[in-house]
């Protein structure tokens, strides 16, 4: 065989390889997931900057939503495929008979969402008739509800102040109000305002970890019509934590590009939060009286929403719950 038609050959035999890893990357299925810019989702950062996702046969287009709230309600409409929410989020979507449900437990806040005021006010007893910014449809609405709720106080007992999260620390460091209720990175950055002079956490997760817990939620039709993708995504995700344990130098630059935030800010705000291995995460979706488990944080998140008008019934916990995915991959199936 001449060096010609050698070349030739092994030139056709590229052309029909990048051909058909064309057609399999074109065809590999790809899943919409709503978000937003939070610490405890850096493992699903990390995932997608180490192709973990692809590794597992599926394609994530992240988009970022500037309210959290307003999610539930996209991935009910059909306008997102999944989303990255809190229990707290999930539950007044399955008293109004969504069929919301949790395929993984991404992370419990240990700190990150917090209650910010002035110095000068040194407890919760003491902010009330006072004004409070927060956004009231999200996790800070039920850190400062239960906040109030163990000081023997309720929301009636404040002025809240509506505004999205990302607005509050504005709020706070223009002296429009003193006292804020957010998540990081906003809450270090208001701590950290004038030389860390100014203001304190009053109150945080840190207080009852496990209590606001973020999930990876998708529609129970979804689910079953779309096992492969979505356990592939859950895999990824934890290839994403096992790289963070791994390479914490390199992990800390991926998180940092996707949060916008210094790399050596990662590892501070990860302090706050704590993403549980697949054998926690199993443990969450069994009943039993720890906090972190969603069938005790459900009745104590239910008991406070109830209380203040945000759903009218507790929905049936077990029903929210999606756990064959974990317990699979806990398991080494």
């Amino acid at each position: 065989m001449n060096s010609t038609l050698k070349i030739k050959l092994a030139t056709a035999c590229l052309l029909g390889v990048s051909m058909l890893m064309g057609g399999t990357a074109s065809a590999m299925p790809t899943v919409s997931i709503g978000t937003v810019v939070w610490i405890g989702y850096a493992p699903l950062y990390v995932a997608e900057h180490i192709q973990a996702f692809e590794k597992h046969g599926v394609k994530v287009k992240f988009t970022n939503f500037s309210d959290n709230a307003t999610m539930p309600a996209a991935v009910e409409g059909g306008s997102i495929d999944g989303a990255t929410l809190t229990y707290d989020q999930v539950l007044p979507g399955a008293a109004k008979g969504w069929d919301l449900q949790v395929a993984l437990p991404i992370d419990y806040s240990s700190g990150a969402d917090a209650m910010v005021s002035t110095d000068d006010i040194t407890s919760i007893k003491q902010i009330r008739g006072m004004n409070v910014a927060y956004n009231a449809l999200s996790p800070s609405a039920f850190l400062l509800a239960y906040a109030l709720q163990k000081n023997g106080m309720s929301l009636k007992d404040v002025r809240s102040v509506n505004m999205d999260p990302g607005a509050v620390p504005a709020a706070l460091i223009g002296g429009n109000v003193k006292v804020g209720v957010t998540y990081e990175p906003s809450v270090s950055s208001v701590v950290k305002a004038d030389g860390g002079k100014r203001f304190h956490v009053l109150f945080s997760s840190r207080e009852a970890p496990g209590l606001i817990t973020d999930v990876l939620v998708f529609k129970h039709s979804y689910i079953v019509k779309h096992k492969a993708e979505v356990r592939g995504i859950i895999e990824a995700y934890y290839d994403g934590l096992a790289y963070m344990k791994a390479h914490p130098k390199e992990a800390a630059v991926y998180i940092a590009k996707s949060m916008g935030i210094k790399p050596d800010e990662v590892a501070d705000q990860l302090a706050g939060i704590h993403n549980p291995t697949p054998a926690q995460a199993v443990m969450n979706f069994k009943p039993s009286k720890a906090i972190d488990s969603f069938y005790t944080s459900g009745k104590v998140i239910g008991g406070i929403l109830i209380a203040n008008g945000t759903m009218h019934k507790m929905p049936d916990l077990a029903k929210t719950l999606y756990p064959h995915f974990v317990e699979a991959i806990a398991a080494g199936h």
